[in-house]
């Protein structure tokens, strides 16, 4: 991987993390173009899923230092609550990172169709969400908030996007489209931070180091850095699209790029 295409894959993940259109879908899509293996994307995939986790704990400072002062004054406040239901939104994909992960980072060398089929997924759950007008809710519950986890746990699989997931399946609920958004963007924080610790451990311990090794130092510092940047940017750039309510655009974006996944992986 040459540090060019590395910061093409940078910027790819840092805007396609937040906006509901699938990181992973993207990075497979073009890794496949760039002709890179399916370890060799997972091993890029979790170096840059770091750098937007990054860029949320920036765009959200305000919010997440409020929640660490909330919690640890060890009552039972609105911050502790919040720290309460992102915690057991968790659950959900923990239980899959547990017992599973070896199954999905099967799912990531599965090829395109998977992609396409997950991106037309995610554009259905967009449409359903954008049209649907349940009752309103003040605040997310304890019971959504472990919903949303499940649509988390789900959008483990390359193609199906984590924000759109997560963001539609809080709309369908009642709850109000910013606050669904922020408290998607919070609650990925924590497992794909614990997700890379565990994956740094693996290599030092020795195995799955060729996935890591086969990509430069320049390269993996290139996509850091861009993923990080182009995070930043589509942080807040989807937090005000989701209040202004316009995902039903990703939606069509999704179905192109899914039909352009499966068309594509028919004739190579």
């Amino acid at each position: 991987m040459s540090w060019i295409e590395a910061v093409i894959l940078g910027i790819i993940q840092g805007l396609t993390e937040f906006l509901p259109v699938s990181s992973s879908g993207h990075l497979t899509i073009v890794g496949t173009l760039f002709g890179m293996t399916g370890e060799e994307n997972l091993a890029f995939a979790i170096l840059v899923h770091v750098a937007t986790v990054l860029s949320t704990i920036v765009v959200l400072w305000g919010e997440v230092s409020g929640l660490f002062k909330g919690f640890f004054s060890f009552r039972w406040n609105d911050e502790t609550k919040m720290v309460s239901k992102i915690l057991l939104s968790m659950i959900p994909v923990g239980i899959v990172g547990v017992f599973f992960k070896d199954t999905v980072e099967d799912l990531f060398g599965s090829g395109l169709l998977l992609v396409g089929c997950m991106l037309l997924l995610t554009a259905a759950l967009l449409m359903i969400s954008y049209y649907a007008r349940p009752r309103q809710k003040e605040e997310i519950s304890f019971r959504d908030a472990f919903i949303i986890g499940i649509a988390q746990a789900c959008a483990v699989m390359p193609g199906l996007s984590r924000s759109g997931s997560t963001i539609a399946t809080g709309i369908l609920l009642g709850n109000k489209k910013e606050k669904v958004a922020k408290f998607s963007f919070l609650m990925v924080i924590i497992p794909v931070l614990g997700e890379a610790f565990l994956d740094v451990v693996k290599v030092m311990k020795g195995s799955d180091v060729s996935a890591f090794s086969s990509i430069s130092v320049s390269a993996m510092v290139c996509g850091f850095v861009a993923a990080f940047i182009s995070g930043v940017i589509a942080c807040k750039w989807m937090i005000d699209i989701v209040k202004k309510g316009k995902l039903v655009y990703f939606a069509y974006y999704c179905i192109a790029a899914g039909l352009f996944a499966i068309i594509y992986l028919q004739f190579n």
